[in-house]
């Protein structure tokens, strides 16, 4: 439901009223009683995301989507041949793969049940 904004005419106070759109204008004035009472154009209240879960392109339909792959140059490749892209000598490059390390577990001792005795 919209926020309406009024203005009385002859005392001027100016207030902002919650109704739904269906509902008739109001008329009469809830300070002076008067029925001088106008309902203002205002902005509006546009749609605000507040957060950071929200994002412009979260809405965008699917063609928008497509269009913009479509209008973004590809990234920069070597041709695959192994030679620079100068033309100058053949050069081998070595690619080094790292090794993530993995993670430690410890091996805990597992758990032997005692029994007291009496």
């Amino acid at each position: 439901m919209p926020t309406y904004e009024y203005e009385c005419a002859a005392c001027e106070h100016r207030f902002d009223e919650f109704q739904m759109m269906s509902d008739p204008t109001l008329r009469r004035c809830p300070k002076c009683g008067k029925l001088r009472l106008r309902r203002l154009i205002g902005a509006g209240g546009g749609l605000i995301f507040k957060g950071s879960g929200f994002y412009i392109t979260d809405y965008r339909s699917k063609d928008y989507a497509d269009k913009a792959k479509a209008e973004t140059p590809p990234a920069p490749s070597s041709s695959g041949d192994g030679k620079p892209e100068g033309g100058g000598d053949s050069v081998k490059s070595e690619s080094k793969t790292e090794k993530k390390a993995e993670p430690k577990t410890e091996a805990k001792p597992a758990k032997t049940s005692r029994k007291k005795k009496a």
